[in-house]
C-alpha cells in the first residue's frame, strides 16, 4: 500500500493551505454534490467502477485523438488539441476562485497548492508536494489512475488539458507572474514516480510545456506517416 502521500481532502503540511482553501473548489460540484448524496453511501456500491468508467472513457479520448491524426493529419491533431485545451481551460475556471485568494500568499505557494487540487481531484492521483524555495515548487506523483494502461507516449492527451488548465491561471489568477512547468520522470517510463517542477519563467523564456508538447505532435506525425 502507498502510504506517503495525500489524496484529495488530504491537508498540506504549510500553515498558508488552511488560508487558501476557501479559494479552491471542487470541479463538477453538481455532479459531485448528487454522487455523494444518492449514490456513494449505497452498501452495493463499488468504488473501483469509477475508474473502471475513467479508464474507459481516458481510453476512448487516446483512440479518437489517434485515429484523427491518422484521417487527418496535422488540421485534425489541431482539433482535438483545441478541444482538450478547452477543457482543461475549464476545469482551471471551476477550481479557483480569484477573488477569494487571500492577501499575502505568494505566487509560489499559491501554484503548489493549485497543484495539489489538480492532482488529488482532477487527477484523483497521490501526490508528494513540495514548496521548494520562493521561486520553484516540484511534486512527485506516487500513483495515477492511468499508469497501467497509458504509455509514456499516450501520456500527451493530460499535456493539453493542463495546458488549457494553465492558461486559465495565466489569465485570471497570476497577473504578474509567469511559471515553468516540466516532468524530470515519469511511471509509465519506469520511474518509481512522476516528478514535476514548476518554476518562475525568466523574461523572454521560451515555454517549456509548450515546446515539449510540439515535440510530441511532430513525432505523432511522423509515426502516422
Amino acid at each position: 500500500m502507498i502510504e506517503k502521500g495525500i489524496l484529495k481532502g488530504g491537508k498540506r503540511k504549510e500553515e498558508s493551505w488552511k488560508e487558501v482553501k476557501v479559494a479552491l473548489k471542487e470541479p463538477f460540484k453538481e455532479a459531485l454534490d448528487r454522487f455523494k448524496t444518492e449514490v456513494q453511501n449505497r452498501k452495493d456500491f463499488d468504488p473501483s467502477a469509477l475508474l473502471q468508467f475513467g479508464l474507459f472513457m481516458s481510453m476512448g479520448v487516446l483512440n479518437m485523438m489517434k485515429g484523427i491524426e491518422a484521417e487527418f493529419g496535422e488540421k485534425g491533431q489541431e482539433v482535438v488539441k483545441t478541444a482538450l485545451v478547452k477543457t482543461g481551460y475549464d476545469v482551471g475556471r471551476q477550481m479557483v476562485d480569484p477573488e477569494k485568494i487571500p492577501e499575502g500568499i505568494s505566487d509560489i505557494e499559491l501554484m503548489s497548492y493549485l497543484a495539489t487540487i489538480i492532482n488529488t481531484e482532477a487527477w484523483t492521483s497521490i501526490e508528494d508536494p513540495r514548496i521548494d524555495n520562493e521561486d520553484k515548487c516540484s511534486f512527485d506523483i506516487l500513483w495515477c489512475p492511468l499508469q497501467d494502461v497509458y504509455s509514456a507516449f499516450d501520456c500527451r492527451v493530460q499535456r493539453y488539458l493542463v495546458q488549457g488548465i494553465i492558461n486559465y491561471f495565466r489569465d485570471n489568477v497570476f497577473e504578474n507572474s509567469d511559471f515553468q512547468v516540466y516532468f524530470t520522470s515519469t511511471i509509465p517510463s519506469g520511474a518509481e514516480c512522476c516528478n514535476f517542477v514548476v518554476e518562475r519563467k525568466k523574461p523572454g523564456e521560451p515555454d517549456k510545456w509548450e515546446t515539449y508538447s510540439k515535440q510530441l505532435e511532430n513525432k505523432a506525425l511522423k509515426k502516422k506517416g
